[in-house]
């Protein structure tokens, strides 16, 4: 049985990744399943790199991460404010 694929781990166990504000270069933390996040020292939005995750495209990825980190995922992708 498949409990899930390795692709969807960073969604359904989110972890901190730093990166530099590039605005005034600062440390941002942001969590493996947020698509941004604001500085706290300057305010500008610090956007996570785009890539394609196996949420864009497997027929499973719902009940792979449960609805509602699959909505929050799709909405923060298309530019919503959920999260």
């Amino acid at each position: 049985m498949i409990f899930g694929c390795p692709g969807s781990q960073n969604i359904k166990q989110p972890h901190p990744e730093i990166f530099r504000c590039q605005g005034c270069g600062s440390e941002i933390e942001i969590w493996s399943d947020e698509a941004s996040v604001k500085c706290s020292k300057c305010g500008k939005e610090f956007l996570r790199p785009a890539g394609q995750s196996c949420l864009d495209w497997c027929r499973f990825a719902k009940e792979c991460v449960g609805r509602d980190a699959y909505d929050k995922y799709k909405n923060q992708k298309k530019g919503g404010e959920d999260g």
